[in-house]
């Protein structure tokens, strides 16, 4: 009931990890591997280590979470050699986010001379990285990286893109994207720069960037629902979308299906509870389904209805 079709393979289901979750160790990618997700994706990764930003960085909310992580990883030979030498039994995404264009087009290259035969996300939306500003609000600067990355990358690849709020802005984000060859559009990463404050300290509740962090989890929902559906809208039939932000219940999961997505990564609620979410996420979204009489997503998914 929720196979789905995704870059031309076939996932048992729509369900992964957003990447920066569960994905830190090789352990935790075993986990993800032998949870019942549809697939897994490794952290972000730079070409070397990197520890982040200080502590306190992440913080459950009633409505969700605040983070500024800063990008901490093992770096990309860490996730190299995972992807490369494990026996892993599900499909997998390698996910990289390099702090300049050198960097992305040096570990793309190194992607392409091995042996993995996954699909590479090309995050381009970091917004915790202290003095670092997100690559896909600058379209003129992400229009030139792309135009790098297809000139010798030719395995699959998709792009991790930031929440857009105007139209204009899917507008021209999507007339760049359908310039290239992409796989796929994962919208959205965390909602950049919210603030959170305890009222008994009177204090921000992370240290980094004065406090200053990514929102995730379910107060994100429905600017995330937005950007899949803008560039569902916008984007040509080849590029397929992974919905991600606010996905907690089946029901949010099958909100995104409905508003185009293919693929659905889930962050703050699997950081909550861990991969045997991905059993609840499942059994919730095929008993949607089968109350509304749906034997597959590919009868609702993109379907979503406008009053007329």
């Amino acid at each position: 009931m929720l196979k789905t079709v995704f870059a031309n393979h076939e996932f048992e289901n729509p369900f992964l990890n957003a990447s920066g979750v569960h994905c830190m160790t090789t352990e935790e990618l075993d986990e993800l591997d032998h949870s019942s997700s549809g697939a897994l994706i490794t952290k972000s990764c730079t070409p070397l280590p990197r520890l982040g930003n200080p502590e306190p960085r992440y913080i459950n909310l009633p409505t969700g979470s605040i983070n500024s992580m800063g990008l901490p990883n093992k770096g990309f030979d860490y996730y190299l050699e995972y992807v490369t030498n494990t026996p892993y039994t599900k499909p997998c995404f390698f996910s990289i986010s390099g702090m300049n264009t050198d960097e992305n087009l040096d570990m793309l290259r190194r992607l392409a001379a091995s042996s993995f035969n996954g699909i590479t996300e090309l995050n381009l939306s970091c917004p915790n990285v202290t003095g670092k500003t997100q690559l896909a609000y600058d379209f003129e600067q992400t229009e030139r990286l792309l135009n790098q990355v297809f000139d010798s990358y030719q395995k699959p690849l998709g792009v991790k893109l930031p929440p857009y709020f105007d139209f204009a802005h899917f507008d021209e984000m999507a007339k760049i994207l359908n310039q290239f060859p992409l796989t796929y559009v994962n919208a959205i990463n965390s909602v950049g720069n919210g603030l959170v404050i305890d009222l008994d300290s009177e204090k921000v509740v992370i240290k980094p960037k004065d406090g200053f962090g990514g929102l995730g989890g379910p107060m994100i929902k429905a600017t995330a629902l937005a950007n899949v559906r803008a560039f569902a809208t916008r984007l040509k039939d080849d590029i397929q979308i992974i919905g991600t932000g606010g996905i907690a219940t089946g029901q949010d999961a099958f909100e995104h299906l409905l508003c185009g997505a293919t693929l659905l990564q889930v962050g703050t609620q699997l950081h909550k509870e861990g991969p045997a979410i991905f059993d609840r996420l499942t059994r919730e979204l095929e008993a949607i389904m089968k109350q509304k009489g749906y034997a597959t997503i590919d009868e609702f998914r993109g379907k979503v209805k406008s009053f007329s």
